[in-house]
């Protein structure tokens, strides 16, 4: 089971090697044309910021989710 900031790291990571490989003059003019083309509308981290907080059983940090969950009960 994937846990919500596992998702958050998994969403962000993936923006960044898409930025690092756009950047990677030595990788084919056609991947990091694509490369582009997929952060055109990634979220950044201003985004994952406000998920986190929003939504925090998707992309919270674990201690948010866990003690929300507690106090539901």
């Amino acid at each position: 089971m994937t846990m919500p900031d596992e998702r958050r790291h998994a969403v962000n990571r993936t923006r960044e090697f898409l930025v690092e490989l756009l950047r990677d003059e030595s990788a084919p003019k056609k991947v990091r044309e694509e490369a582009s083309g997929c952060l055109r509308h990634y979220p950044g981290q201003y985004y994952m910021d406000l998920a986190k907080e929003q939504a925090p059983e998707i992309f919270g940090d674990w201690d948010d989710f866990y003690v929300k969950e507690e106090n539901n009960e």
